[in-house]
């Protein structure tokens, strides 16, 4: 449940700060597997590969990109990638990859506000990926900035928690779909204090976190508003981890209700273009 505190007047840092002390634990989870990737192993999804398409050649921005394990993994298909993260311990974790796999990549270190001050240049691909939005207080300045970045016959690639799924209650011991968050934050965040982290539930850190809620509605809209043309929005009933503890995983490795429960989306995933 969310904390009623709020004892940090920057959200932003605090979640700067948990993203540092989390990204050496991901770096030795089994969630990330990092050796698996070093050896080979793509860390992207079916999903977003075909919904991408053919990224060989092209220029590629991944925006909230961590340690870069899909950042590396586009250009082992082929793109020139640009990686960017608030979290300076995860560009240097992304760089060290880089290096360490032999793979041309460039990774910068900015909010993703301030991401324009430092990075001129559009690219063919804007990619963003599962739990990056609800870390970003406004969701308009957002979809200004990410379509800022798509050259014309460029596109934004967004595979995203779907809002509808941030409302379940997802309180340990859970037994039933419940209703526990709101579907809209507006501009005050929901503050959780909870141990371990999704990667590593068992793992020593316990820090503030700061996440925003936006609507499906409020993020197609804003993307509109920012020039891009929509060419598919697509609802999925799976997601990447056992967000709820009945959730079963499938032969295909996705996370899903049971089929005695009411049918529900679990990710979104988007495409929109700049034409012209």
């Amino acid at each position: 449940m969310p904390s009623e505190e709020r004892d940090d007047p920057d959200p932003v840092a605090a979640n700067r700060r948990l993203w540092d002390a989390r990204t050496p634990i991901h770096l030795r989870s089994s969630f990330y597997d990092v050796e698996g990737f070093l050896s080979g192993r793509s860390s992207l999804h079916d999903l977003e590969v075909e919904e991408v398409g053919e990224v060989d050649g092209r220029s590629l921005l991944h925006l909230q990109c961590h340690f870069g394990m899909d950042t590396l993994s586009w250009a082992r298909r082929g793109a020139r990638v640009t990686g960017a993260d608030f979290s300076p311990v995860a560009i240097k974790e992304a760089r060290r990859l880089s290096a360490e796999l032999g793979i041309a990549a460039r990774f910068v270190e900015s909010d993703i506000f301030r991401l324009p001050r430092v990075l001129e240049e559009t690219f063919d691909v804007v990619f963003t990926s599962y739990g990056a939005l609800c870390w970003l207080p406004d969701i308009a300045r957002w979809a200004e900035v990410a379509a800022g970045f798509v050259r014309p016959g460029g596109f934004l690639y967004v595979v995203e928690m779907h809002p509808a799924a941030m409302t379940l209650s997802d309180e340990p011991g859970i037994r039933q779909l419940r209703i526990g968050y709101p579907y809209w934050t507006g501009g005050e965040p929901l503050r959780f204090e909870e141990e371990g982290t999704y990667a590593d539930y068992d793992a020593p850190i316990k820090l503030p976190e700061y996440v925003w809620n936006h609507g499906l509605g409020e993020i197609v809209t804003a993307l509109i508003d920012a020039g891009l043309v929509l060419e598919f929005l697509h609802e999925h009933d799976c997601t990447i981890y056992q967000q709820l503890p009945f959730m079963k995983r499938g032969p295909d490795g996705w996370w899903r209700l049971p089929s005695t429960m009411p049918a529900l989306p679990l990710l979104f995933s988007l495409r929109a273009r700049r034409v012209g």
